[in-house]
């Protein structure tokens, strides 16, 4: 049996991961990056049915994930992945391990995960990362998987590779210059690369995405509605989808707010601007995440002289690249153990 490798995507709304990968085809899952914490496993939902989550033990609480994790009782205090040591806490490690829990594998020889671009460039948070990854994890039930070795990438490194093995473009992706964007739930992170080696000092990460957005809508509709209106999700599926949400049993029409919820890419990008400048010296600028689809129209007025590329399936560029990138790292290593990384960083202690 060859190597296992694979690769998980702990975002601020969803996490991300391989489920399987027999060499041929990849099969890739998430769920809602959210956690909710009780002192007993959960072994029902009190109807004699079973919801479509598992119980992580952590820290000696039983944190419950999973696609079907909105069913469980208070999440909004199960949001807690927004601020930049979010890696740290232990629903970060629930989710983790809730991933490693569908695998359905005992080990890793290689396990490959991501940060925001301002957290990797912190002195100290990769390696950091890399020993809470490590080791024996355990996931309830009698069941633990083993990881026997970590590597960590920013998080939009993960879309580069994609971009290259979807068109075909891997070898002069090293010869260029290439911006990647990748707007998420609360973080919009870019990075500047020549190759595949990061550019730190151009590129960088705020906590400015689509919860910002969703997040001034709300704050419109409560000032009209004279309420405290708090439901994010209907709000997000009126922008993807076009349709009205349904609130208070009647349709509301969100465009008054829109204006104000623009801002929020567009100050993102202003900002992005003083790192990377008019992007004269870039070949490829690519957007991925899950706000791509509400970013784009700044980021494409901000650079009106460039072709922008847009990934398909933005929701999983990122763990598609991490998993390439990992089986590419584990084939040097068992080749020629001194090859140098596929990704690397400019500085630091950064690979």
């Amino acid at each position: 049996m060859g190597s296992i490798v694979r690769a998980i995507d702990v975002g601020r709304g969803n996490t991300k991961f391989v489920g399987s990968d027999d060499g041929d085809d990849i099969k890739y899952l998430h769920f809602p990056s959210e956690a909710y914490p009780s002192e007993a496993e959960r072994k029902g939902d009190g109807l004699g049915s079973r919801r479509k989550t598992v119980s992580i033990p952590v820290d000696g609480l039983f944190y419950e994930v999973g696609p079907d994790v909105h069913l469980a009782a208070d999440v909004f205090n199960a949001k807690v992945l927004q601020h930049d040591a979010y890696f740290e806490t232990a629903e970060y490690l629930a989710l983790v391990r809730g991933a490693l829990h569908y695998m359905k594998v005992e080990e890793i020889d290689l396990l490959v995960v991501g940060l925001p671009v301002a957290t990797f460039k912190v002195p100290g948070r990769v390696s950091l990362l890399e020993k809470r990854m490590l080791g024996k994890h355990d996931l309830g039930g009698g069941r633990s998987v083993v990881v026997k070795k970590v590597r960590v990438l920013a998080q939009p490194t993960g879309a580069l590779m994609h971009y290259g093995m979807v068109h075909n473009r891997l070898a002069e992706l090293r010869r260029e210059k290439s911006l990647i964007i990748d707007p998420g739930a609360r973080t919009f992170d870019w990075i500047v690369t020549q190759g595949m080696q990061q550019i730190e000092s151009k590129s960088h990460s705020l906590n400015r995405g689509m919860f910002d957005v969703l997040q001034k809508i709300a704050e419109g509709i409560s000032m009209k509605t004279g309420t405290q209106f708090r439901e994010f999700e209907p709000i997000d599926a009126a922008l993807r989808g076009g349709k009205k949400p349904i609130l208070f049993q009647k349709e509301y029409d969100i465009s008054a707010h829109l204006p104000v919820a623009r801002k929020v890419p567009e100050h993102a990008v202003a900002e992005m601007l003083h790192y990377v400048g008019d992007a004269s010296d870039i070949q490829n600028i690519i957007i991925v995440g899950g706000g791509a689809f509400f970013f784009k129209k700044a980021i494409k007025d901000a650079f009106p002289r460039h072709k922008i590329h847009e990934l398909k399936d933005a929701l999983y560029a990122n763990v598609k690249g991490f998993q390439l990138a990992g089986r590419l790292l584990n084939m040097q290593e068992q080749q020629t153990p001194k090859a140098p990384p596929m990704v690397e960083s400019d500085g630091g202690e950064h690979e």
